[in-house]
């Protein structure tokens, strides 16, 4: 490829520190060759030095910043709410049954139906969904809808044969099979019980996975993203390499690794790092509990057990340990002695300081190894463990937009001395922050996220009141997309900034992020996505 000169109205490169102080005065050039940055500056100054044959590409008034990573996605979900069922807005289990009803006469005969997204905590009733209003207009289609916040599953009786769960399964560790008074399976599967449902969508029933990740790459390059850390099953890197054999790779990928298959990582010699700026391995994802929404993460405060919504046993009202300390300490000691960071799914207050611990315990080996380890999401933290973060060098990888959502649910975290969704607080602390969507559990668009972190609004619209200082400004939000999520991966000295050698991924707006008011940044276009130097994604 010939080298490039893009010019705009306004280059941010973000070279300076999060806050802001030391960044590079803005310009209107960069120019790239060889899929990365050579020089940033005046366009004239550039063209003058740019290698014969350059081509200049006029990017007008729009405004550019580095390209935008999303820390942390589900791309096999995120496939399977594009092609299936949309069950957010449903306020009933009826009405999600009649939108199932719906999708199903669309499909093929014996096609598995994914998807849902569906939230009980919106619903006018809170009882939990049962197998048999499935059953009513399925018949033995397979169903198993996922939660919104992707820890629960609604099954109908068909997938359940398929899963081989019946009145005899056992609940797995860390995880239920909920079932009615006679014991029968109600088709509720809860934490590491939809594992097998996970599995399933990584195969055959989950559809060309190849096709099914070129249709999900071109949706977030249209979100302005040039990279995203994905946590599903091993399906999605060979996809991403057959992608790559064909020339049509346009998206960089990170690649964490589910820790049920640790032990072929270990046996094929995988390491956390290995790769290129195009296709690179991260650490192992390990669940150490739950979620808030399906009123399941560890918390040192137990849960009200009248809420239906709840439906669990008063001995599990604290959430769900899905990996226990003795548990976590084996297997980080695993995985430092292989190479191998890890990146812990911790929410609820208990498991973060569970989590915290463990890393401690293991912190001399892992500085040994030269290996970084992160925390997925980190919702809530005991004031106390938050310095610790920095000392253990852990980054906090999470999701902004989680905030909007959960402010509804601040009733079960009632706790002052837990800080909930404390982004400022983690940067206060001295430890790196890297945002991401979670999709499809929020929408991958990082512009919201920013706007989200920018003024923790609630659904309406408005000002949240839930701990507010925990607000960012708009350089330390737009840092987490970039120079954060680079840290994530390891890659802070190829990614994040367009400094030169850097790599050469743009995010092109209509509006100055660093500027513009929050609704404007919520709202803006994405005019252009470049990655490697070329436009992958026009408006």
């Amino acid at each position: 490829m010939s080298a490039l000169l893009y010019t705009a109205a306004t280059i941010h490169t973000l070279t300076g520190p999060v806050d802001g102080t030391g960044d590079a005065p803005p310009v209107r050039g960069v120019l790239v060759d060889d899929e990365r940055v050579v020089a940033t500056g005046d366009p004239t100054a550039l063209a003058a030095h740019a290698p014969a044959g350059t081509r200049t590409v006029d990017l007008g008034d729009a405004v550019v910043v580095p390209g935008l990573t999303d820390a942390h996605v589900h791309l096999t979900h995120l496939a399977d709410e594009l092609a299936g069922v949309d069950l957010r807005s449903a306020t009933s289990e009826a009405a999600c049954v009649r939108r199932i009803a719906d999708h199903v006469a669309t499909l093929p005969a014996g096609d598995w139906v994914f998807g849902g997204f569906w939230n009980i905590n919106r619903w006018e009733r809170t009882d939990l969904p049962h197998r048999r209003s499935l059953d009513a207009v399925t018949g033995g289609r397979p169903v198993a809808v996922v939660s919104s916040d992707a820890h629960t599953i609604w099954a109908n009786s068909a997938a359940l044969a398929a899963l081989g769960v019946t009145r005899h399964t056992p609940d797995p560790e860390g995880g239920e099979i909920v079932r009615d008074a006679d014991g029968e399976p109600t088709g509720v599967l809860r934490e590491s019980a939809v594992f097998p449902v996970r599995a399933l969508q990584d195969g055959p029933a989950g559809g060309d996975p190849v096709a099914r990740l070129a249709r999900v790459q071109r949706h977030l390059l249209a979100q302005g993203l040039t990279g995203v850390h994905d946590v599903d099953g091993m399906t999605v890197l060979t996809s991403a390499q057959r992608l790559r054999e064909r020339g049509e790779l346009d998206l960089r990928l990170v690649k964490l690794l589910p820790v049920a298959a640790l032990d072929e990582h270990i046996a094929t010699g995988r390491r956390t790092g290995d790769g290129d700026a195009w296709i690179r391995i991260g650490p192992v994802k390990i669940f150490a509990d739950g979620a808030l929404g399906s009123h399941t993460c560890l918390m040192s405060h137990p849960f009200p057990t009248d809420d239906p919504r709840v439906a669990v046993e008063a001995a599990a009202a604290h959430g769900v340990e899905v990996t226990g300390p003795a548990a976590l300490d084996g297997l980080l000691a695993r995985l430092v002695e292989h190479g191998l960071a890890a990146a812990v799914h911790a929410i609820g207050d208990l498991a973060n300081t569970h989590v915290l611990d463990a890393l401690d315990r293991v912190a001399a080996a892992t500085r040994a190894h030269g290996l970084r380890h992160r925390i997925e999401h980190a919702q809530f933290v005991r004031r106390e463990d938050l310095p610790r973060l920095a000392r253990l060098g852990v980054i906090a990888s999470m999701q902004p937009q989680h905030y909007v959502a959960d402010l509804g649910l601040r009733h079960l975290v009632p706790d002052p001395d837990i800080a909930a969704y404390a982004w400022r607080s983690v940067l206060d602390a001295g430890a790196i922050l890297a945002f991401g969507s979670d999709a499809p559990v929020e929408p991958p668009r990082p512009l919201h996220g920013i706007a989200a972190a920018v003024t923790r609004w609630g659904t309406d619209g408005t000002p949240g009141s839930w701990q507010p200082d925990e607000r960012l400004t708009a350089r330390q939000a737009l840092a987490a997309y970039t120079t954060g999520a680079a840290a994530a991966s390891g890659e802070s000295a190829v990614k994040g900034t367009l400094a030169p050698s850097m790599t050469a991924d743009l995010t092109v707006l209509d509006v100055d992020p660093l500027t513009a008011h929050p609704e404007a940044i919520r709202d803006a276009t994405v005019l252009a996505t470049v990655v490697g130097g070329r436009i992958r994604y026009e408006a």
